[in-house]
C-alpha cells in the first residue's frame, strides 16, 4: 500500500504576495482524494520525531538555535519565510514524515510525502525555504536504525542539492546524484557525488536520454539499499524560478522512469515534492498528481 505523509500544518500561512505556492500542500491531497487516486487510508499524519534523528544531520548549535527562534537576523532572512515557532514545528513535522516513510517504504516498496525535498538545508545553516534537510535525516535514520549500509539520493529538482551535498560530503554510505540546471540558484554549487549540470532550455528528449542514459548504470554501480527521490517539478518550461523546459509529458516520463527502475530492481524509495514555482497554481498541483499516480500503477 502506498503511503503518504501529510499534516495540515504543511500549509503554512505566509505575508500576501509571497512567491512560494504555499497552497498546493492543501490542494495536492485534496485532488488525489477527489480524483480517488487516494483514499483517507493513504494517508498518514506525521508528529514531531526524536531530536536524535535531526541531530545525525544537523549541527546541535544551530538545531538549537533555530527551535529556540535565535538564528541571527542575517542568517534567518536566507530562509525565506519569516521565522516563526509555527515554521519550525512544520519543518519537524516534514522531517517525520519523511522519516517515517522510510519505515513504509521498507515494508511497501514506497512511501510519499506531500512536502519535503528541503535539500538547501545545510548541516548547519539554513536556506531558500529549507531549514530541515528531511531527506538527509532519513538517510541517517536508515544507516543508524535499520542497519542499511548504502543509500542514493537522487535529486531531480532544477535547483541543485547542495545542502545535501554538503551533509554527505564525507560520508561513503550515501552516494548524492543532482541533475539541476546549470545556470540556476545555488550559484555557487556545492560537490555531489554526481552532478548534471544543464544548459537552459533543456528540454523533453536532452534530459530523459540523460536520466535513462544514467541512472540504471548508477544503481548497478552503487547498488544502493535505498533510495530517496527528491521529484521537484520546477524543471518544467513554466516554472518562474527555473531554468529548464520540460513539459508536462517530459516530467511525467521523468518520474515513471525513477519509479519503474526502483521497482523493477526491488529498491525501497522515499519520495519528497520539493519545488515547484509555475505561475498557475493547477499546473504545480497535476505535476505533482502525476507522481503519486505513477505511484499507484507502478506499486500496486
Amino acid at each position: 500500500m502506498l503511503k503518504i505523509a501529510y499534516h495540515p500544518i504543511y500549509k503554512h500561512h505566509l505575508p500576501d504576495g509571497h512567491r512560494f505556492p504555499m497552497l498546493k500542500y492543501e490542494l495536492l491531497p485534496q485532488q488525489l482524494l477527489h480524483e480517488g487516486t487516494c483514499t483517507a487510508v493513504n494517508f498518514f499524519e506525521p508528529d514531531f520525531p526524536d531530536d536524535d534523528h535531526i541531530l545525525a544531520a544537523h549541527d546541535a548549535g544551530y538545531y538549537n538555535d533555530l527551535v529556540h527562534l535565535a538564528i541571527p537576523p542575517k542568517e534567518a532572512r536566507k530562509i525565506g519565510f519569516p521565522l516563526s515557532k509555527e515554521l519550525v514545528m512544520r519543518e519537524r513535522i516534514i522531517a517525520d514524515g519523511t522519516i517515517k516513510g522510510c519505515d513504509f517504504a521498507l515494508q511497501h516498496g514506497i512511501a510519499m510525502n506531500i512536502a519535503g525535498g528541503t535539500h538547501h538545508a545545510y548541516s548547519d545553516r539554513a536556506e531558500a525555504f529549507c531549514m530541515l534537510n528531511d531527506q538527509a535525516i532519513g538517510a541517517h535514520y536508515l544507516l543508524r536504525h535499520q542497519n542499511l549500509d548504502r543509500i542514493l539520493i537522487v535529486d531531480l529538482d532544477v535547483h541543485q542539492g547542495n545542502g545535501t551535498a554538503e551533509i554527505f560530503q564525507d560520508n561513503a554510505s550515501v552516494f548524492t546524484f543532482s541533475m539541476h540546471g546549470k545556470s540556476n540558484y545555488p550559484f555557487k554549487k556545492e560537490e555531489s557525488d554526481l552532478d548534471i549540470p544543464l544548459e537552459k532550455g533543456t528540454n523533453d528528449d536532452t534530459y530523459l536520454t540523460l536520466l535513462k542514459d544514467t541512472l540504471p548504470d548508477l544503481i548497478a554501480t552503487v547498488r544502493p539499499d535505498f533510495v530517496f527521490y527528491l521529484c521537484g517539478v520546477d524543471v518544467l518550461e513554466s516554472d518562474k524560478l527555473g531554468t529548464l523546459s520540460l513539459t508536462l509529458e517530459g516530467c511525467k516520463e521523468r518520474d515513471r522512469f525513477v519509479l519503474q527502475t526502483c521497482y523493477d530492481a526491488g529498491i525501497p524509495i522515499q519520495c519528497s515534492m520539493g519545488g515547484g514555482y509555475s505561475p498557475e497554481i493547477k499546473v504545480i498541483v497535476e505535476a505533482h498528481a502525476n507522481t503519486f499516480r505513477l505511484a499507484q500503477v507502478i506499486y500496486t
